[in-house]
């Protein structure tokens, strides 16, 4: 059966449900306030005519005093007092009005109202008697004044207390109708918030419950199961449409986690078999490359060291005869197998001493070593080769002292090899015809060797090497200033490849 689905934003239900939970307590509130402030309303109403009877003596008790100084002092001020009061008493005795109790006491209200008139009758003949000296009847009528005077406050005295009672039971009827209204409303604030929280609830499980799934949903996803149901969607609030919206990222997910199986299983035999194409390619570039020697070196070194041992003693010979033994066997081992900086400047070292004997020592040789890279692995046969082009090219016809340097350094990330001799120096035509010699859409281009006496591994086969070990272009650059301005010959060991080759080689003794 299909859900129904949850109509309204977010926002519209919110505030709907502040402005409903708003308006019932406001209403309730209301409510409240009207019939407590009615009830103290009729509290305060209870004593009223109690204070009506009160006034009511005290106007009667200014009136009569007022009476008594005006006889005694005949005075002006006492006349106008008498004036002021009398007038104040009939208006209250005019007024006088109440809940009465019951009949005895309306009749006994009637009888102060009627008693009243008659003494405030008496009283003015009694102020006019005195006015007129007639002092006889002055004195009569306010010993007659006096005698309803006292039955008067008698009579008002009498309601005021049947009147307190009936006031008494009223008022004890009301605070309990006010403690009624105080349980009952009471009951109502708590009915109220009873009702908000259960609607809060409600509205806030419509939320957060969708929610609650989605997040569910997600951290699965997260935690790497993609194989999760798809979240139901209720609402069609802010909710709703991200949970479609997730629900869509969910599908194309799967559907993109599929296509990647496929592209990476076909993209892994094409790599499977281009890898062995390549592995057979550079295998048989290196073997070519390795294998173009001069035998004419061999001739010319072995006839020299004739020379020599006919010349001078065994020790010399068996030097020379060393260095040549040792040179020969590290370019035949160097074939198969790569060298370390170490190796290569040893056997720099040995040609110079070689070339030296030949040419009567007139090759100065220098050298500047960083000796934390000597034991770093490089290709075989890269020092070897440019130093034989330094002496070939550059200081061979030169008719002043030829020198060559060597310096290996470091930067930031690689490891420099710096060869300078101070020969006769290249043009741009021969540098630029040097660096192209490589290899050009799988074939190798073949370096014609300018001189006999060589053995066999050109500058551009040493170019070529480089390249395909560090597979790298801008790794081998020449650079000079001229004619007789020497030439200066620069290789760049990315450090990125030693550290790679070192975790290999790591790897490989631990599996081991």
């Amino acid at each position: 059966m299909k859900k129904k689905i949850i109509q309204g934003t977010i926002r519209i239900r919110l505030v709907l449900l502040f402005v409903l939970t708003t308006g019932v307590v406001f209403f309730a509130n209301m409510f409240m306030y009207y019939n407590i402030n009615k009830s103290i309303g009729r509290i305060d109403e209870v004593y009223v005519s109690n204070i009506g009877f009160n006034d009511l003596m005290d106007s009667l008790n200014n009136l009569h005093d007022y009476v008594f100084e005006y006889l005694n002092t005949k005075s002006s001020e006492s006349l106008e007092n008498y004036y002021m009061s009398e007038q104040n008493y009939r208006n209250m005795v005019y007024d006088l009005k109440g809940d009465i109790a019951d009949n005895n006491a309306i009749l006994m209200q009637k009888n102060i109202k009627n008693m009243s008139e008659a003494y405030l009758d008496l009283v003015d003949k009694t102020v006019d008697a005195k006015r007129g000296n007639n002092i006889e009847r002055y004195k009569a009528n306010y010993e007659e004044a006096t005698r309803m005077y006292d039955y008067i406050s008698t009579h008002i005295n009498t309601l005021n207390n049947e009147q307190f009672k009936y006031n008494s039971y009223n008022y004890e009827l009301l605070r309990t109708s006010l403690n009624y209204l105080e349980i009952i409303s009471t009951s109502v604030l708590l009915f109220i918030m009873a009702f908000n929280i259960v609607l809060i609830i409600i509205v806030t499980r419509s939320i957060t419950g969708p929610l609650m799934k989605l997040t569910k949903s997600a951290n699965e996803i997260a935690a790497g199961n993609f194989e999760v149901d798809l979240v139901p969607v209720n609402s069609s609030d802010e909710v709703g449409i991200v949970t479609k919206a997730f629900n869509t990222m969910t599908v194309s997910i799967h559907q993109y986690i599929k296509k990647i199986k496929e592209s990476v299983e076909l993209e892994s035999r094409m790599k499977e078999k281009e890898l062995m194409m390549t592995n057979h390619l550079k295998d048989a570039q290196l073997k070519y490359l390795q294998a173009q020697i001069n035998p004419h070196f061999l001739f010319n070194t072995l006839n020299a060291g004739a020379q020599l041992a006919m010349m001078e003693g065994a020790d010399k010979t068996c030097l020379f005869i060393e260095n040549m033994a040792d040179f020969f066997r590290f370019n035949m081992k160097s074939f198969n197998q790569d060298s370390t900086l170490r190796d290569e400047i040893k056997l720099v070292d040995t040609y110079i001493y070689i070339l030296n004997v030949r040419f009567s020592g007139t090759i100065k040789f220098c050298k500047q070593i960083d000796e934390s890279v000597l034991d770093v692995r490089v290709p075989s046969m890269i020092l070897q080769p440019i130093v034989e082009n330094s002496v070939n090219y550059g200081i061979r016809d030169i008719d002043y002292e030829g020198k060559i340097c060597l310096k290996v350094d470091q930067l930031p990330d690689s490891i420099r090899i710096t060869i300078y001799d101070n020969g006769t120096g290249m043009d741009e035509a021969t540098i630029e015809r040097i660096l192209n010699l490589g290899i050009k859409n799988g074939k190798i281009d073949r370096e014609v060797s300018l001189t006999k006496d060589s053995n066999g591994i050109g500058l551009g086969n040493v170019i070529n090497r480089l390249k395909l070990y560090y597979d790298r272009d801008n790794i081998f650059s020449i650079h000079s200033d001229g004619h007789n301005m020497g030439t200066t010959v620069t290789m760049l060991i990315p450090k990125e490849h030693i550290t790679d080759i070192e975790n290999e080689t790591k790897e490989i003794i631990d599996n081991t």
